[in-house]
């Protein structure tokens, strides 16, 4: 189970009266990278920040909350996990067959990450996240 995260305008377009469009910024699950959302217009971190840094904008959770830039960007970039068995003792249906499963692999701070297959994940972030193409939820 997950969190996702939109990016919503704060108010209807100017021009034509139009309602917003949300754009998914990405989900957050426990124990895992969060799984960020890139496409052409955001193709990295830097880019998710910058269009929520604007006056206009603002990010909500899938269940309606407001989420401060300043608590997205933690949220992306200060994960960890505890595992509830030791480090290099096995999952309990074996790591291998996990990672085989999840198309996962290990990551930083005690998180799984996905494994790059060049479609759907197609790259690891600089820190405790993963470049997620497509649509997901």
């Amino acid at each position: 189970m997950g969190t996702n995260y939109y990016l919503h305008p704060k108010a209807p377009c100017e021009c034509c009266g139009r309602p917003y469009q949300r754009q998914h910024i990405g989900k957050s699950s426990v124990g895992w990278c969060f799984l960020l959302h890139i496409d052409e217009k955001h193709k990295n971190l830097a880019d998710w920040v910058e269009a929520w840094s604007k006056p206009d904008a603002m990010i909500v959770d899938e269940y309606g909350s407001s989420v401060r830039p300043e608590e997205m960007l933690l949220v992306i970039t200060a994960r960890s996990h505890r595992r509830p068995w030791p480090e290099k003792a096995a999952h309990p249906f074996g790591w291998e067959k996990f990672h085989i499963y999840n198309h996962s692999e290990e990551g930083p701070n005690g998180l799984v990450r996905a494994k790059i297959d060049g479609s759907h994940c197609v790259g690891h972030g600089d820190g405790t996240w993963d470049l997620i193409a497509g649509d997901f939820s």
